[in-house]
């Protein structure tokens, strides 16, 4: 009976799955199919899961844009510098909170959770910026985003559960508290940092707001900017048709996808690379949670 029961959870779990990744994999497949669909059937409406009339024109318009590739540039640059800057101050600090023993340890772990509920607002943290210098440089676009509460938080209480012992065995070798964190904690911890710097490295690429605020020139806009510039361009002849660039008549619609696909498909491909490590530093920030 015991084993009836099983099966009939694991069917209905399978089916909850199954029709969750459907509908999560469907509309992306959607889009793929829309942007690469000829314009006549993607006006009629005749598009849903094959692409009908091939065609990339709508991606040939968006990749032979000449800012499309100083906007990778910027964004890549973005993410990279930003990535390697937010883990590096946020593990520091984790790794500080984590030890009960820091002076005003419980002080300023209020003061960081209390900033999780409460912040400034758009307009003070604007005019900080702005009193800093940072409005129209790369760091505008790293600097004010550089820790993220909730990671904090969650490298805190994993650190929290490094053995002692080891710590203790490197003080007792002669190595300090820095020392300690470089040679013993990060190489042993190398899930929660690519968990971690994933997080990081998904949100500033996807990061369109500081851009709006932060950035005036052009040569810096990264990707999503530019994309959404490209699409702002178009001047709207009929209901779904869309001058882009001159004499270029493409279907709104399908240069609304493609343009998705251009700015979320290279930040997919990491991550099959940093899945399982993906999966182990949230699992256990989740149990140690």
């Amino acid at each position: 009976m015991r084993n009836v029961r099983l099966s009939i959870m694991s069917l209905v779990i399978g089916l909850v799955l199954l029709a969750l990744a459907v509908s999560m994999i469907y509309p992306f497949l959607y889009m793929i199919s829309v942007s690469l669909s000829s314009d006549k059937y993607v006006i009629k409406g005749a598009v849903s899961l094959l692409p009908r009339g091939l065609s990339f024109k709508v991606y040939d318009i968006v990749l032979h844009d000449p800012r499309i590739y100083s906007a990778y540039r910027n964004t890549f640059l973005y993410v990279l510098l930003g990535t390697a800057l937010s883990l590096t101050v946020t593990s520091l600090g984790a790794y500080a909170l984590s030890k009960k023993s820091m002076l005003l340890h419980s002080t300023f772990t209020y003061l960081i959770v209390f900033t999780m509920f409460f912040n400034g607002g758009m307009i003070p943290t604007f005019l900080v910026v702005r009193g800093l210098g940072l409005i129209d440089s790369i760091w505008g676009m790293v600097l004010p985003t550089a820790v993220s509460t909730w990671n904090l938080i969650i490298m805190r209480t994993f650190f929290a559960g490094f053995p002692t012992e080891l710590e203790e065995s490197g003080k007792i070798d002669g190595l300090n508290d820095i020392q300690v964190f470089y040679y013993l904690v990060i190489p042993t911890t190398k899930a929660i940092f690519a968990t971690i710097g994933l997080f990081y490295a998904v949100s500033i690429w996807n990061n369109f707001y500081s851009a709006l605020l932060y950035l005036r020139s052009q040569d810096h806009f990264p990707l999503q900017v530019v994309l959404r510039n490209i699409i702002l361009e178009g001047q709207v002849r009929s209901t779904n048709v869309t001058s882009v660039g001159g004499d270029q008549l493409v279907v709104e619609e399908s240069l609304k996808y493609a343009v998705i696909m251009v700015s979320t498909l290279p930040i997919l491909l990491v991550y099959p690379f940093l899945q399982k490590y993906f999966v182990k530093g949230a699992m256990i920030g989740s149990i140690k949670g």
